[in-house]
This record gives structure tokens, C-alpha cells and sequence, in this order.
């Protein structure tokens, strides 16, 4: 009573102070850099001097560095890199604050470019009609029924004419989302890195990255009448794609704007609330997620949730009107959010065998694209169920790109979601301890997953260069690692015991374990 009383009393207006106690706390949960010590001690009746501290988000100042938004994935992983040098821990607090508000930069205006791409597919149109689509919007995910009894096996793409989208003429620099809409982005996307928990592997930072993947590969989809790529667009040197660039014919994939921006839109939220444990530890350990979700793809449905709500809100009007104007552009927004971030649970046995499955009845003649979309000619079911399954192998490459890029990249991700896993392990939130087959597993993975799903990109024949470039680096990867892992998985626990040696552990685990 004293503590709260002196709390009180010595305040500020519009301030929130916090004990010791509740400081403590909000570090624990990654937060430090929101905790300021107040310069003054306070003086408490029966405990003497008791430091308390001020909660502030925006404490310190901060100058980021401009952003490219057109930034490649290995600039951002070396910017990634060049930021973790930071030995103090408040030191490190605010290059994490600049690092999170460059890629929050970095995806607002990747996803600005594919908002004017469809502004522009009709005609510049940002006018709010969606007063009247509220009781849909409403509508969506509720009376009981999940996320993943919504996927659907083949989403109904939009398409285009190619002489329509010429005669709309020029590229999208003509046209602007207006201030309004562009600031409610920024805001949402602020949003969804702050729901990011700070994991070492699923947090904002592995979203950007994904989405960079999905954003490169987008842009590198071939038009299969010519073989050209549908990226640069008037400008070789940018990949922002023109609207006359959207004519292609990868079915249906780059005809509709909307349909890029929601694929890219679900890389950046896919994993937003990650507890930083596998599914099968959530439906064991019987949280509530997991009971809401019927023990099915339960992180993958949370993150859905959490940021269609969001999106909902009456804050980002002006967002969504951007995004679609129609009843009928809203369910396929909806469907194609829902069927790509659901692509992302690759370890449920249901959806492996339904995919399979699928991929077979697409292209069971291994058929090029072009060779597919002759034999379609007219069957327009047939392409959007290519397009569906493209799509979402499309993400899931995109979440494992790490495994398909340079060396040095995979061993950074590979080092971080060995620290997650660990981490989990050690506090009894897994069953064995991922130390002793990490070396083992990660060879099955490449040659099991990576590599075979390496070879649908290439041999979908939409991506052009790029599936021979991810096919390529993951051979490579995996060859390294055959020479490298072992030693590395030593590093990797070495490291672990000395960021955590000072620290205790809440389960029943000690750090014998690490040596």
C-alpha cells in the first residue's frame, strides 16, 4: 500500500510508472527498450529507496536509415548482420528499435506498390464503398467455424484483358493511394511487428525475409507466350511491376493485382503471435488456441485471426477500401489470405496428403507451363487450380528461402531456429533435446523437403531463373552442411551457455545439459 501510495503521489501527467517488480517483467518479455529508470530514487516508508521506471514506447530517439523500399533479401540480411556487432543491451534495444522500424518502412512500401496496382486496375477508383459490404466483413470467421474449414482446394482468380490494362496506360507511379490510406498501412503494419513476440527465429524480422522471397518471386514470374519476365516492367532496373506487366498468362497469377498483394500481405503476417513452439507442443500442452482450433494448424490459424480482426477495424476504412471495393473481391482476398498462410503448416499429415494430391491431378503429365496452358486452352477451373497450388508452394518456399540462398544466410537462420528450439527445450516446452539429431534432421529436411519442393518451382515453370537459382543454392546448402553441421551444432551450444549462463532456468533442466 505504502509502494503504491508514494507511486502515486510522485507521478507524472499522462506518464505510466512501474515498479521493480513489473520492470522486471516487461524485460522478460522482450520489452526492455520500453523501460526509462526515473533519474530520482523514491524514498518508501519501511523499504527506504526503491527505484521505479517510467513505460514509454517511443523513450528514445530514433534516426533511422533511409530505406530502399525496392531492398533485396541479402541487403536486409546484411543490414541484419551489421546490427547484432551491438555489445551493451541498451545499445542493442535500439539498433532492434531502427532494425524493426526499416523493415516496417521496407514492407509499407512494397505493399504500397501492389495497392496502386490495384487502385489502378480500376481505372484509380479509391472512393469508400465499403460502408455497405460491413455486414460481410462481419460475416467473415464467424458462427463458429475456423480458419482452415475455410481453405478451399481452387480460388477463383480475377483476370484481365491485356489491351483493357494498356489502354489504363502507364505505369504506377501515376497513381497514389491518397495520405490517408498510406498512413493507416504504416499503423497496421507497426501493428503486426509489435504482435511479432521476440523469438529468436519467428519474429517481424523472418516475416520481411519471407516476404522479400514472395516479393522476388512474384516478380519473376515468366510470361510463358514469350519467356519474358513480367518484374521489370518499363524499368528494367526496379522490380515494380507495370499494370500493362499484369497481362501475363502464369495462370491467372499475374493478371490480378489483388492476388499479388494478398500473397505478400500473408508472408508479412503469417507467423504474427508465434509462440515460438511447434504446433504438436500447443495441442499437448492443450492451450486454449489449440482447443479453439481443434488441435489443427493452431499457430497458423491464430495469426490469421489476430490480423484479420485487426484489419478490420473501423481504423483501417481507408486501408481497405484500397484493397477491395466489391463483395467479390473481399471473399477472394479473404480465400487467398486464407489458403496461403495455411500453406504454411507443412508438418499437419492431412494437408501434406491433400496437397500431394493436388500437385498430381495439376501436373501429373510434368507438363511446362506453357505445355499446361495449351492443354487448358479455355479451361479456366484447371488454371485456377494451378494458380492455387502454385501460390501456395510459392509461400512455402518463401518460409524456408534461407535454406535456398547463400551459405551464409542459411547458417544465420539455422543457428537462430536452433536457439528457439533449444530454448524451448530448456524450459520444458519440448520432449527431447534438439541438440543430439540437429545434424541428422536438417540432411532429411533438405532431402525430403527442400530439395523436392525446390523441383516443383522449376518444374511448374513459372519462375523462370529464380527456380534454378533455389534449386541450386539448397544442393549447395546441403552439401555444406554435410561438412559443416556437426561442428556447427557444437558452436551453436556453446553460444546458447554464454548469452545464457548468467540466467536461471524455470524448468527442470540445468545447463548440464550443454556440455
Amino acid at each position: 500500500m505504502n509502494t503504491a501510495a508514494r507511486m502515486e503521489s510522485s507521478g507524472e501527467r499522462s506518464r505510466i510508472q512501474v515498479s521493480q517488480v513489473t520492470a522486471d517483467l516487461l524485460k522478460e518479455a522482450g520489452l526492455s527498450r520500453w523501460i526509462v529508470p526515473r533519474s530520482t530514487k523514491l524514498f518508501v516508508k519501511g523499504k527506504g529507496e526503491m527505484q521505479t521506471y517510467w513505460v514509454d514506447k517511443c523513450s528514445r530517439p530514433i534516426k533511422p536509415k533511409p530505406v530502399d523500399p525496392e531492398s533485396t533479401m541479402e541487403t536486409l540480411d546484411e543490414e541484419a548482420e551489421s546490427e547484432e556487432s551491438s555489445e551493451s543491451a541498451e545499445a542493442d534495444d535500439i539498433e532492434e528499435m531502427n532494425k524493426t522500424k526499416r523493415l516496417v518502412e521496407w514492407n509499407v512500401e512494397v505493399l504500397t506498390s501492389l495497392l496502386e496496382q490495384i487502385v489502378g486496375s480500376r481505372d484509380g477508383d479509391v472512393a469508400n464503398q465499403i460502408q455497405t459490404l460491413s455486414e460481410v466483413e462481419q460475416s467473415i470467421g464467424a458462427g463458429g467455424r475456423t480458419v482452415l474449414e475455410e481453405f478451399t482446394p481452387i480460388i477463383q482468380l480475377n483476370r484481365f484483358d491485356v489491351e483493357v490494362l494498356k489502354r489504363r496506360g502507364g505505369p504506377t507511379s501515376m497513381i497514389s493511394i491518397g495520405d490517408e490510406a498510406k498512413s493507416q498501412l504504416r499503423n497496421y503494419i507497426s501493428s503486426i511487428a509489435e504482435m511479432y513476440p521476440h523469438n529468436p527465429f519467428h519474429n517481424f524480422e523472418h516475416a520481411s525475409h519471407v516476404t522479400a522471397s514472395v516479393k522476388k518471386l512474384l516478380a519473376r514470374i515468366v510470361n510463358v507466350d514469350d519467356g519474358n519476365g513480367l518484374g521489370a516492367g518499363s524499368n528494367p532496373s526496379s522490380n515494380v511491376v507495370d499494370l500493362v506487366d499484369l497481362a501475363g498468362h502464369s495462370y491467372g497469377i499475374t493478371s490480378d493485382p489483388l492476388t499479388q498483394f494478398a500473397v505478400v500481405f500473408s508472408a508479412i503476417i503469417h507467423d504474427v503471435d508465434h509462440p515460438g513452439v511447434p504446433n504438436t507442443q500447443l495441442v499437448k500442452e492443450n492451450t486454449r488456441c489449440a482447443q479453439i482450433y481443434k488441435n489443427k494448424s493452431v499457430a497458423e490459424q491464430n495469426s490469421v485471426d489476430i490480423a484479420w480482426d485487426m484489419l478490420m477495424s473501423e481504423e483501417y476504412a481507408a486501408l481497405r477500401a484500397c484493397i477491395y471495393q466489391t463483395e467479390e473481391d473481399l471473399q477472394r482476398f479473404r480465400q487467398l489470405v486464407v489458403n496461403t498462410v495455411m500453406a504454411t503448416d507443412i508438418v499437419d499429415r492431412e494437408l501434406q496428403a491433400l496437397r500431394k494430391a493436388r500437385w498430381e491431378t495439376a501436373f501429373s503429365n510434368g507438363n511446362s507451363a506453357a505445355e499446361s496452358l495449351d492443354a487448358d486452352d479455355g479451361n479456366v477451373e484447371s488454371e485456377d487450380r494451378k494458380a492455387t497450388i502454385v501460390i501456395e508452394h510459392l509461400i512455402q518456399a518463401s518460409d524456408v528461402s534461407h535454406t535456398m540462398q547463400h551459405w551464409y544466410i542459411y547458417k544465420k537462420w539455422n543457428e537462430r531456429f536452433f536457439m528457439e528450439c533449444y530454448g524451448a527445450y530448456m524450459n520444458d516446452r519440448a520432449d527431447s533435446d534438439p541438440s543430439k539429431n540437429w545434424y541428422q534432421s536438417e540432411i532429411g529436411f533438405f532431402d525430403f523437403y527442400v530439395i523436392p519442393l525446390a523441383r516443383k518451382l522449376q518444374s511448374c515453370g513459372v519462375f523462370g531463373v529464380s527456380s534454378h537459382e533455389y534449386l541450386n543454392y539448397a544442393t549447395a546448402n546441403r552439401e555444406e552442411w554435410v561438412r559443416e553441421g556437426e561442428a556447427l551444432v557444437q558452436q551453436y551450444l556453446s553460444t546458447f551457455r554464454a548469452k545464457n549462463k548468467n540466467l536461471g532456468v524455470s524448468s527442470s533442466h540445468s545447463f548440464r545439459h550443454l556440455t
